[in-house]
């Protein structure tokens, strides 16, 4: 397939565009061949994502044959000929210059494999397949205990919703002096159980298959190249109110212990205020919140501490408490129960965690209310790109408004991202994430335009979210096949390998219309210490499928955010703070999977770093703002030219739209509501036909400073030398500056508007007063048609009947003091 456009060196923007493609998608599939939901979800978690929907079909790809070859198992294996043991058994199945071998057993005549082999047809020379029954032992000799040759022409096709064709027992053929393809030779003992058919990538074995295209990977590698789904663990908002301590002895006699509580969850430590406690009996009444995921493998730790010194605190005693104690709450209404919780108390020199207690009572006490918050969302990525908003209680769902299906075609004109026998080299793999559901394609070795047809499907629960998808270099394909010096993208090539970031995507549902098929190739475009460039393309096609109109349009009117972050919100610190903590929390247990979700790739995806500072970033927002108030600002320059007479016949239409308003006042708000539905009807013709992509322009990556762009890769802390963060820290200052000015000029016209009144300066305000009491006068007796068509033509009055000094409000607005005379 050929992409529209092309590259042009008079067009260096052109390259960073979205571009139409035109794959052939669903034509060459059979009618009714509906593709399985997502096999690689597995049947013990599709229930949960809801994908047992038959509305999903195999319809966004293109169509990729392969021969698959199902390796069950063997019976009345011979015995080794030279030692007479059982033998070590394995199969190789062999195609042309593909060969793939099942595991090996030890001394076993009757092993079971189990295993798919997928050999690609596009990429295959030969008719014949050759299953060999190998012994590990006789490994060394160009020899095999006996055969089963196919002709491909007789080989079955079989694409879903068939069912999965049984395997049969074949006879294994001895091996002929002379060879022979033709499979001729004498029967032996043994036999071997096999299924072949020719199949797509629809079919249910086609995830954990082994490919031909991946022949080169072994060991660990081979599961790190498969397509995988995976589920972001379900996340809870622990909240832990802590009220008080009871009977809490300080380690130095004499003295009223200043006393705080520091709870900990995992690698999560918040502290309470420190406290004065006289009476040994400290109030706190503090509420710590904490990130947990299930299943709960933590415990809450409670410790009581005394500030000895600002450098010192004395351990004066300890409770660790399963989460599991704690209730869960679906809603702000229930009350939860607080409870009493013995402490561990420590003497003098006396153990931390796992130390020999010398002394141990149960005197003190510590009183916690704490439960499990089911009714938020835990915010586990950036809220500008959120994915989901669902709450953690299944319970409190809403039912799904719409199916999203994403078919990931390939990519085109990706660079080399490290080097492997002295040349440079991509093995790309993507990765989506929507919602609680990461999927990850299979690994294409060795190739810059990697092809992986795969269809996934998600439910959507609220179109105002977004869709991520990143593309990324696979650097742990075992025996050093992805370990080489990283060319590109970031991620860097020392151990322990991280596999390298091509770039990524983003897709806002709202943007799309519902069940249209968009066709584009996206540009990955990275920003990197050189500058902004541009990684490849990825092609896509994604549909948006409505389920309920009625219930789509409900959900405009309805918060974002579930109910709780209303009714008892976070602080944007806390939240900043949870955030955080959950992404760490993702990032951990995906990379527990087999094979791992890793870290780099998990973190890149969910923005971790997109907090820090940028000087390309803040210049980008800043000039996003003032577009923002262009319009405003033509606006304003429009009704400038119109009171200045510019163009007299707007302005005589202005005068007579004037008196038509005054006259008929109930006319004004129909008249504006009018007018925004013409200029709303008039944009359809223009309203945009693409998804938006990442805009160079908007994001000031094509003109930012070499300087800027290496202060906005640098480490935090920095890393660069000293007289470079001086120049930067200067920078910074200058900046900081001009913003500090801009505010001041602010709170100084609040303050001018606050003195109207305040009778900071006693004269202007005695004016102000009289003058209300005046106007309260003037409007009382006279109509206020006459006011406001007075007002108008006032407004409007003839450049002749202007002065060019500034008008009387004004000065007079100018002269009234502000608090900038207090300031140091």
């Amino acid at each position: 397939m050929t992409m529209t456009g092309g590259h042009h060196h008079d067009a260096h923007h052109e390259d960073f565009q979205l571009k139409d493609t035109n794959p052939l998608l669903g034509e060459q599939w059979p009618k009714g061949a509906a593709g399985p939901a997502r096999p690689a979800v597995g049947g013990g978690i599709a229930g949960w994502l809801g994908l047992e929907k038959p509305s999903s079909t195999y319809d966004l790809v293109e169509q990729m044959f392969f021969l698959y070859v199902r390796v069950v198992k063997a019976k009345d294996l011979p015995p080794n000929p030279i030692t007479g043991s059982p033998m070590d058994p394995y199969v190789e199945v062999k195609l042309g210059n593909y060969k793939g071998t099942t595991k090996h057993y030890d001394r076993r005549a009757n092993p079971e494999w189990d295993q798919v082999f997928a050999f690609s047809k596009s990429r295959v020379q030969s008719n014949v397949l050759e299953v060999y029954l190998k012994d590990k032992e006789m490994l060394g000799r160009d020899d095999y205990v006996g055969r089963v040759v196919f002709d491909l022409a007789e080989v079955p096709t079989r694409v879903p919703p068939d069912s999965p064709l049984a395997p049969q027992w074949y006879r294994l053929e001895e091996r002929r002096v002379g060879g022979g393809g033709d499979g001729g030779g004498l029967k032996v003992r043994g036999e071997l159980m096999l299924a072949v058919w020719i199949g797509t990538q629809a079919d249910e074995a086609f995830p954990e298959a082994w490919h031909s295209d991946a022949a080169t990977v072994r060991g660990e590698g081979v599961a790190s190249v498969r397509s995988k789904a995976y589920v972001s663990p379900k996340l809870w908002y622990l909240r832990v109110n802590v009220i008080e301590a009871q009977d809490v002895q300080p380690q130095a006699r004499g003295r009223a212990p200043e006393v705080f509580v520091k709870a900990q969850v995992g690698n999560q430590i918040l502290k309470t205020s420190v406290v004065a406690a006289p009476t040994l009996n400290p109030r706190w009444n503090e509420d710590l919140v904490f990130v947990v995921a299930e299943p709960f493998e933590e415990q809450l730790v409670l410790t009581v501490e005394d500030r000895v010194t600002p450098r010192k605190d004395d351990l004066l005693g300890r409770a660790a408490l399963p989460l599991a104690l704690f209730e869960k709450r679906l809603d702000h209404r229930p009350f939860v129960q607080s409870r009493w919780f013995d402490l561990e108390k420590f003497g003098i020199g006396g153990a931390i965690e796992g130390e020999t207690r010398r002394e141990l009572r149960f005197a003190s006490r510590v009183h916690v209310r704490a439960c499990l918050e089911g009714a938020y969302h835990v915010m586990d990525e950036s809220t500008m790109y959120i994915s989901d908003t669902r709450p953690t209680a299944r319970q409190l769902w809403k039912p799904p408004v719409g199916v999203l299906e994403v078919g990931i075609l390939g990519a085109a004109g990706l660079q080399p991202m490290k080097n492997r026998d002295g040349r440079g080299t991509t093995d790309a793999y993507c990765v989506a994430k929507y919602g609680q559901k990461w999927v990850r394609t299979r690994t294409m070795l060795g190739t810059f335009s990697p092809t992986w047809n795969e269809q996934y499907t998600w439910e959507v629960f609220d179109p105002c979210t977004v869709i991520t998808i990143g593309v990324f270099d696979n650097n742990h394909l075992g025996n050093g096949n992805g370990n080489g010096n990283n060319a590109g993208g970031g991620g860097g090539g020392s151990p322990p390998a991280r596999d390298a970031r091509v770039g990524k995507i983003r897709i806002r549902l709202s943007t799309l219309e519902t069940d249209r098929v968009y066709t584009h190739a996206y540009p990955l475009i990275v920003l990197q210490p050189s500058g902004v460039k541009k990684m490849g393309e990825l092609r896509l096609a994604v549909r948006f499928t409505c389920l309920s109109l009625m219930n789509m349009v409900h959900l405009y009117t309805q918060p974002l955010l579930p109910r709780m972050h209303y009714l008892h919100p976070f602080t944007v610190t806390q939240l900043d703070a949870l955030r955080y903590q959950a992404m760490g929390i993702v990032a951990a247990r995906l990379g527990r999977a087999e094979p791992p979700l890793r870290r780099e790739v998990v973190e890149y995806m969910l923005d971790v770093e997109s907090h820090m500072w940028s000087m390309r970033r803040s210049k980008a927002n800043f000039f996003r703002a003032v577009s923002l108030f262009s319009g405003a600002a033509a606006a304003a320059r429009w009704f400038a030219d119109v009171c200045h007479w510019k163009n007299v016949a707007t302005t005589a239409l202005v005068h007579v739209l004037l008196l038509i308003l005054v006259w008929y006042p109930e006319l004004i708000l129909p008249t504006v509501f009018l007018y925004m539905f013409m200029i709303g009807l008039w944009n359809y013709r223009r309203r945009p036909r693409h998804p938006p992509h990442m805009d160079t322009k908007m994001s000031w990556a094509e003109a930012v400073h070499p300087d800027e762009l290496d202060e906005e890769f640098d480490t935090f802390p920095t890393s660069r030398q000293q007289d470079v963060v001086y120049m930067r820290y200067d920078r910074l200052r200058s900046v900081a500056g001009r913003i500090q000015t801009v505010v001041g000029d602010m709170a100084t016209q609040g303050e001018r508007l606050q003195s109207l009144l305040g009778w900071r300066d006693p004269r202007a305000t005695c004016l102000f007063v009289v003058f209300c009491l005046v106007a309260a006068v003037v409007l009382y007796v006279t109509p206020f048609r006459v006011v406001a068509l007075v007002a108008g033509l006032y407004l409007l009055r003839h450049p002749r009947f202007r002065s060019r000094l500034p008008a009387v409000p004004s000065n007079f607005f100018r002269r009234l003091p502000s608090r900038a005379d207090s300031m140091l």
